[in-house]
């Protein structure tokens, strides 16, 4: 397994070699993976790093330990308070947070949550910003901020709407209710519960795998469209992936793969 990058409180690997497919793994297990000082300043620093290495195809987004991400150190909540000289000053630390959440929709390589035990506030804000979400049925859920006085501010308001509709996104946020794996099934934050963290584990590399044989370029095309529709009307999503395409179907990733499937065989695309 190799491991080139280097953070506090991440690890980073490809545990299947030349795969494409490469672990994003929360790495805090005795505080139930509690997002740190040191989260917030190099998980955007991986991601960048990660998305614009021609070796990386897709990133699993995983956890060690026996919990996905208990939230944000309640230990930062206290210093930020206490240290900021000013309630500007306090607002750009938090837009800076989210900054570090946002990276996630930023990086043009698909990112796929592997969720086990607890996901609860910022694990909600981390997940809802990845592209694909699966966990295991004993999973358990909680838009937790209301209970400590805040509202969600790292992009859970912003995003879990868009994920399983508003009036299940206000029901949860305003009682900050536990909800298991498969009510998360059900309301169509994850796409798929498993019965145990081998089956899940197993699947998501599945998953990544499938999708690391797919064009680099088609993939990223893929994602940026998505993601971009969400904030623009039919008409507009369709100009913008004509001008998208317009250049996509100059490359030469189209023509292997219709070479490819006349020639009954796996097509080799070009990295990005």
């Amino acid at each position: 397994m190799e491991e080139k990058y280097k953070y506090p409180s991440l690890e980073i690997l490809e545990k299947t070699p030349k795969s494409g497919v490469w672990y994003v793994i929360l790495n805090r297990p005795s505080r139930r993976n509690a997002l740190s000082h040191d989260f917030f300043i190099h998980f955007p620093k991986a991601l960048y790093a990660l998305d614009h290495d021609p070796d990386v195809k897709v990133i699993i987004l995983s956890a060690a330990g026996n919990h996905f991400c208990a939230g944000i150190d309640l230990s930062i909540l206290g210093s930020t308070a206490s240290n900021s000289g000013s309630g500007e000053s306090l607002r750009r630390q938090i837009m800076a947070m989210q900054d570090a959440v946002t990276a996630l929709e930023r990086c043009r390589k698909p990112v796929i949550a592997s969720i086990h035990g607890a996901c609860i506030g910022g694990g909600i804000d981390i997940v809802t910003a990845c592209d694909i979400r699966m966990c295991t049925k004993e999973a358990f859920f909680s838009v937790k901020e209301v209970d400590l006085a805040l509202a969600a501010d790292l992009g859970t308001l912003q995003r879990l709407p868009l994920i399983v509709g508003f009036g299940n996104a206000m029901e949860l946020a305003l009682t900050g209710r536990t909800f298991t794996g498969e009510e998360a099934k059900e309301l169509g934050l994850v796409s798929r519960v498993f019965d145990s963290k081998h089956h899940l584990d197993q699947a998501v590399m599945d998953l990544a795998q499938a999708i690391a044989t797919k064009s680099p370029l088609a993939v990223v095309g893929t994602k940026m469209v998505l993601l971009k529709s969400r904030d623009l009307t039919v008409d507009q999503g369709l100009d913008y992936v004509a001008t998208l395409n317009s250049a996509r179907l100059l490359s030469s990733d189209l023509t292997e793969a219709v070479t490819a499937q006349k020639q009954k065989r796996k097509p080799v695309f070009s990295k990005l």
